[in-house]
């Protein structure tokens, strides 16, 4: 009972803190004209070939809806911009704009050094048992909620 109760109490203090330290490092000075879940937003719209609003919406499990609020806010601060598509007019396109790549790679950085500063202090097979743990993790996680 002991394990399970430590257990329970590290995973609900590791992703409250990552969160708060994502948080506070992602909404700087520079980028505080948005809000931590713009900031994933844009990540979710990527750097790749424009985007449908139903495949962003998608891939945050929120409604399209929940999204437009999103992208009008970004479109209007100048991270995001709109365009129908040639091929379908119904369809509306997102991409960043160079101001939205800026904030999309500040958000990469983080998640670099993050990663390259939990690397430094283990081993090759600590990382392998990490991994593997996360892994199983999201995998459990995942099919219990329908994710």
């Amino acid at each position: 009972m002991e394990t399970e109760r430590t257990l329970n109490r590290l995973l609900v203090d590791f992703f409250k803190f990552i969160m708060e330290i994502e948080e506070k490092k992602l909404i700087t000075e520079e980028f505080s004209d948005i809000t931590y879940n713009d900031m994933h937003v844009i990540e979710a719209i990527g750097m790749k070939e424009p985007q449908k609003m139903s495949q962003i919406a998608r891939i945050m499990a929120v409604t399209t809806g929940t999204l437009t609020k999103a992208v009008d806010s970004l479109e209007k601060k100048h991270y995001v911009k709109r365009q129908r598509s040639e091929q379908d007019k119904r369809v509306v396109n997102i991409t960043l704009t160079d101001r939205g790549v800026h904030a999309y790679r500040h958000h990469e950085r983080f998640h670099q050094d993050m990663i390259a500063f939990v690397l430094n202090d283990i081993s090759t097979e600590e990382s392998l048992v990490l991994r593997q743990a996360l892994e199983r993790l999201m995998e459990y996680f995942g099919r219990k909620y329908d994710l």
